[in-house]
């Protein structure tokens, strides 16, 4: 039986635009009052682009729609946005012509992907956009802010691990020693560098997207890849393409990337309480290192303000195979978030206030032990575990799910929150099933539940990475397994921590 005085509401957070103008959605407060100001806003998008001619073309063609208004799609049942053009809604020009523009051979990239070989197709297929990225790097000074990798849709088909190639378009690769050697070789190194040459491939992985942008990480170039014909959109009448979102949705959610990964804030959470700094942290298997149990740790920090840094930790075996959780040893954890302090304080030139740790195990002590070495004791250290739950379901009574923001209380230290259901400012549910909650659980430390609530309400309002009125997970979390993927897609040295824009 569900005790209905243990059911909350928690209200919708506010974001903060340009003039201090509050509102919900980004979208409104984008279209009415532009981005947040601050020192850091760009005065032009720099924006470099490569793919094939076609792509290319395609790219310039996208910029000259995406410059002007761009209405929203009458036969929707739902509330949709028009987009106003860039510099109506983000204050900030984007000229049409690119910086940079690299046009890489259509006939290369499509007989590098084809490759029967998968780790040479991938490995092939990201070298002819990295090496052309570099070379622009290293010969021409022009600053380019973020870099779109503009690909043809069989690129992004066969470039993932599951992706499978038929026998009629394979391409049959010359005989190489295959992955289970270069295994071998990586524990126990050949005397000869020939051998260990051909090896280096398989230290990367099976993803396009990834290994783009674990090897371009060294170089610090920002990159969004995108499909050719996601900027296609309205121009595609074969009803077997894939499902693509309306024109002014992809607008919406591409320009609020770009201004990001330019350096700008498109907006901010309102009314955050001063000195707050929300961890998550990220582990990933390694797939290519043969010792049992070995794994990439990293954090990603979140500031009050919006920004945030990723930090690569060691590698090591942090994986448990019996309880099945990652967990660091006490001088890892303590370095770690060493590391996490030092940044804050050459940012603020001060210690946080409070700290908040979200993963999604709970905290071993001697993991704790560690973390809490490295804090002071004015700084109110917080561990909160945050998991997907099915153990309750909550309807509404109608034909509408329970509203976002709804909240069950199970103890002083636990809740359920429903961060997805039906949202009275769009008149509609943006999911097909019943929403399932998070599960929200103060492991460590000492906090306020509600406090704990709300802060994870609000950031399911940050992903910069789209234009969303919330998402479903804190980003914290959200992007926790694609951090992790960029950490361990190629060998990457420990380093100073780079801006999360690096990594989504």
């Amino acid at each position: 039986m569900i005790e209905s005085d243990r059911i909350e509401l928690v209200p919708e957070p506010k974001l903060e635009f340009g003039f201090r103008q509050q509102l919900e959605d980004p979208r409104d407060g984008l279209f009415l009052f532009g981005p947040i100001a601050d020192h850091r806003k760009p005065a032009q998008i720099r924006a470099g682009v490569i793919g094939t001619q076609q792509g290319v073309s395609i790219f310039r063609e996208w910029l000259r729609k995406v410059s002007s208004f761009i209405p929203a799609p009458a036969n929707s049942a739902s509330r949709q946005f028009a987009f106003p053009g860039f510099e109506a809604a983000f204050r900030t020009p984007w000229p049409i012509n690119s910086v940079a523009e690299l046009a890489v051979s259509a006939t290369d990239v499509g007989n590098a992907i084809r490759q029967s070989d998968r780790h040479k197709a991938i490995y092939d297929t990201v070298s002819l956009f990295e090496r052309s990225i570099r070379r622009q790097l290293r010969d021409d000074d022009a600053q380019v802010d973020v870099w779109f990798v503009v690909i043809p849709d069989e690129v992004w088909r066969l470039g993932r691990p599951l992706s499978r190639l038929s026998k009629a378009e394979a391409i049959i690769s010359k005989p190489s020693m295959g992955a289970r050697v270069a295994r071998r070789l990586f524990r126990e190194p050949s005397l000869f560098s020939e051998e260990m040459n051909e090896a280096e491939m398989y230290r990367y992985e099976l993803n396009f997207h990834h290994q783009l942008k674990a090897r371009l990480i060294r170089s610090r170039a920002v990159v969004q890849v995108v499909r050719e014909s996601t900027l296609l959109v309205g121009e595609i009448d074969d009803a077997s393409q894939r499902r693509l979102q309306d024109g002014a949705s992809v607008a919406w959610n591409l320009c609020t990337t770009a201004y990001f990964k330019s350096g700008g804030r498109p907006w901010k959470l309102a009314n955050v309480r001063e000195g707050v700094c929300y961890v998550g942290l990220v582990f990933k298997m390694n797939t290519t290192d043969t010792t049992q149990g070995n794994a990439c740790c990293g954090a990603q920090m979140f500031l009050d303000s919006g920004d945030g840094l990723v930090f690569k930790g060691a590698m090591g075996p942090w994986y448990s195979g019996e309880t099945k959780e990652f967990h660091l040893p006490r001088v890892e954890a303590r370095a770690l978030m060493s590391s996490l302090l030092q940044s804050y304080y050459d940012e603020h030139k001060r210690e946080p206030v409070e700290l908040f740790i979200h993963g999604r195990t709970r905290f071993s002590d001697e993991e704790w032990q560690g973390f809490r070495e490295a804090v002071p004791e004015n700084v109110n250290l917080v561990g909160v575990r945050i998991t997907r739950s099915q153990e309750m379901k909550l309807f509404a009574t109608g034909r509408l799910p329970i509203l976002r923001g709804t909240t069950y209380r199970l103890s002083q230290r636990r809740a359920l929150l429903w961060t997805s259901g039906f949202i009275p400012q769009l008149g509609t549910y943006p999911g097909r099933e019943t929403p399932n909650p998070l599960l929200i659980e103060i492991t460590r430390g000492e906090a306020n539940l509600s406090t704990v609530v709300a802060d994870v309400m609000g950031l399911t309002k940050v992903n910069f990475n789209a234009c969303l009125f919330a998402d479903g997970l804190p980003v914290t979390l959200r992007f926790a397994d694609a951090v992790g993927e960029i950490l361990t897609a190629a060998p990457i040295s420990e380093g100073a921590p780079l801006p999360f824009r690096h990594y989504i």
